[in-house]
């Protein structure tokens, strides 16, 4: 899967809750790697598993109906604490985009960094959005990162703001090293330049 975001066309994976905290995203005994490979696959997992390791079957992402790179959510998505495991363990299962109704701070700020992009939209967008998902689940939305808009069919086209840095980033696929890196040419002229 390629880091970069651009436009984005995809069936929705509803999780109509409030306060999702980091913990729940990716719990803390599966916090002992230093790579992001595999943690896709611990992604939401108190909630995503019984006690017996069985798969629940009253959990989201467990529910053959709903499938796509976009997670819908509610309220204060992200809180709890600054661990950037949680937008790797996301990006690592496949989302692309968050849409939710509002964003703990730093949870923003470490998807941005980790190529996952975080869209917070009004209230009663994303209310209709979840109700309209869960009646059907084949509603696909079309992110436009470049143009700052999302389409949800049904409703009016909804615009959103992100920092240029980061927007460039997304589009390019790069992290802050990455896009370091990709002026190596320009540090090396004025390290000359100044020897």
């Amino acid at each position: 899967m390629s880091n970069r975001v651009t436009v984005i066309s995809s069936t929705c994976v509803p999780l109509n809750r409030n306060n999702v905290d980091t913990d729940q995203i990716i719990p803390a005994r599966f916090l002992k790697g230093t790579t992001k490979a595999g943690l896709g696959e611990k992604l939401f997992y108190d909630w995503r598993y019984l006690e017996d390791g069985s798969p629940n079957p009253e959990f989201v992402l467990n529910n053959p109906r709903y499938s796509g790179s976009v997670l819908v959510a509610a309220h204060n998505f992200g809180c709890g604490s600054s661990r950037e495991h949680a937008p790797w363990a996301l990006k690592d299962y496949g989302f692309q985009v968050i849409l939710a109704i509002s964003f703990a701070d730093i949870f923003r700020n470490n998807s941005l960094k980790n190529q996952l992009l975080p869209i917070p939209l009004p209230e009663p967008v994303m209310l209709k959005l979840l109700d309209d998902i869960e009646r059907d689940p084949s509603l696909t939305v079309t992110v436009d990162l470049p143009n700052q808009t999302v389409k949800i069919p049904g409703q009016p086209e909804q615009h959103f703001d992100v920092d240029p840095y980061r927007k460039q980033c997304l589009l390019e696929g790069l992290d802050d090293v990455g896009y370091t890196l990709s002026h190596v040419a320009d540090i090396e002229r004025y390290e000359a330049a100044h020897a």
